[in-house]
């Protein structure tokens, strides 16, 4: 009764820990009323986040994230109703003079530079344009506001900036003699977000699971300890034996090493983000995502009992030792899932198996691996803690770019690989996440 008091205590902190740790989001992650950027008619545009998917010969490829300027009209808030329109080279690149070729309705793709960004809307408009698409020079994004001695602005045509790198990627398709065509609007946030809401409870879901699944196993060894003492049998394992079988307890230097290596990843992510390296992270995602799956399903599955005789059951495979039964019935299913994910990783509904791997991998590392001690659970923490802060400030006096958040803006800004935009964010500001979730999970009897 007091593992069974202590196991719903457990539950209990684990909610209210994810609670206190949930970032509030507001509409202003849309939307951003800027009070200090100069406001007159035809310029007080709030900066709004706009949506750009890309044709290339009309098959959608990748989708980018800008952000609207100051001044001009305002978007479509809806898909359907926003126009898809050619995208043309700006000749001169800077758009300061007018450009040589005839636009009829094209978007123009312009470099930011030589003049102001209202003069090179007017070039643009003057020109012929549907809407003007502005590179910027760095990778993150730049709010375009009217220069202070601009009084009588009148743009009627959209103007929006996008990163460095969407640029690039948009240039040379269209210097490939592709047909590149895109569309502009930025859609509304709604006062409750659906996916929100989903993605909170799969949060909270995973580390109740975990915490839970924990709890039961301590709960079952420690049963079977004592029946074992009271037999008077040979066979009980000591303390330490049963914290150790099965399980990994970490230390003060493992958790040192934890932040240690997820700090040395970030820089890999920031130095060699590429194509190939991409395809390394999605290999090393599915041999996670199947070994957590198979665990999962073993250990649901043997909960029935038609399922209780292969569980049981063990044959020896070469390299692996003993294997139930069980886990050989399962493996090919797990495999085959996260190769089929891989194979169509790019498709809009790839987002459920690649939750289904990432939340079953959770549940395995948070279930095996343990924090013995509060000492171990405060060093994880603080360490972590010093993880964001270095990351996200320091690290502009080495990088002179604050590297985690310009990997975060590059990949939701470019999402040529439309299903790692929100895995890389969670990668990058999960640790702390991480570190919490296993100090909770973690929160047992031994």
């Amino acid at each position: 009764m007091e593992l069974k008091n202590r196991a719903l205590y457990c539950t209990f902190c684990t909610v209210l820990a994810v609670l206190l740790n949930c970032p509030a989001v507001f509409a202003g992650d849309i939307v951003h009323q800027d009070d200090t950027a100069p406001a007159r008619p035809g310029c007080n545009n709030n900066f709004v986040l706009v949506k750009i998917p890309i044709w290339t010969n009309g098959k959608e490829v990748m989708e980018f994230v800008g952000v609207g300027a100051r001044f001009g009209p305002t978007l479509e808030a809806k898909e359907k109703r926003a126009n898809q329109s050619r995208v043309a080279l700006a000749d001169p690149p800077d758009c300061c003079t007018k450009p040589r070729n005839k636009l009829t309705g094209e978007v123009i793709l312009v470099h930011r530079g030589n003049c102001s960004f209202t003069a090179k809307a007017n070039v643009a408009e003057a020109a012929g344009a549907s809407a003007i698409l502005i590179v910027n020079n760095r990778t993150e994004l730049f709010k375009m506001v009217c220069e202070a001695n601009e009084t009588d602005v009148d743009i009627k045509i959209p103007a929006v900036m996008i990163p460095q790198d969407a640029g690039a990627s948009l240039v040379q398709s269209i210097k490939n003699n592709s047909h590149v065509s895109v569309q502009l609007y930025s859609p509304h946030r709604p006062a409750v977000d659906v996916a929100e809401v989903f993605l909170w409870l799969m949060a909270v879901g995973t580390i109740l699971c975990a915490s839970y699944w924990s709890a039961s196993t301590a709960r079952e060894a420690a049963i079977e300890q004592d029946k074992l003492l009271k037999d008077g049998s040979d066979e009980y394992l000591s303390k330490e034996n049963y914290r150790s079988s099965g399980f990994v307890d970490i230390n003060t230097t493992s958790a040192v090493f934890f932040v240690v290596i997820a700090s040395c990843f970030l820089v890999m992510l920031y130095k060699l983000m590429s194509y190939w390296f991409i395809e390394v992270l999605v290999v090393l995602f599915c041999i996670g995502g199947i070994e957590g799956l198979q665990t999962c399903l073993v250990a649901l599955l043997s909960c029935f009992r038609w399922f209780e005789p292969a569980a049981e059951s063990f044959v020896k495979v070469p390299f692996l030792g003993a294997v139930s039964y069980l886990t050989l019935a399962v493996s090919p299913f797990c495999i085959a899932f996260a190769v089929v994910w891989a194979v169509f990783r790019r498709v809009s509904f790839a987002w459920i198996g690649q939750d289904i791997l990432g939340i079953a991998l959770i549940i395995t590392v948070l279930q095996v691996v343990r924090v013995p001690n509060l000492k171990v659970g405060t060093v994880l923490l603080s360490c972590a803690f010093f993880y964001d802060i270095f990351w996200v400030f320091v690290s502009k006096w080495w990088f002179k770019v604050s590297v985690m958040i310009v990997l975060v803006v590059i990949e939701v800004a470019k999402t040529a690989f439309p299903c790692y935009s929100r895995s890389l964010e969670c990668l990058i500001l999960g640790v702390d996440t991480a570190s919490l979730d296993l100090v909770i999970s973690s929160c047992r009897v031994y």
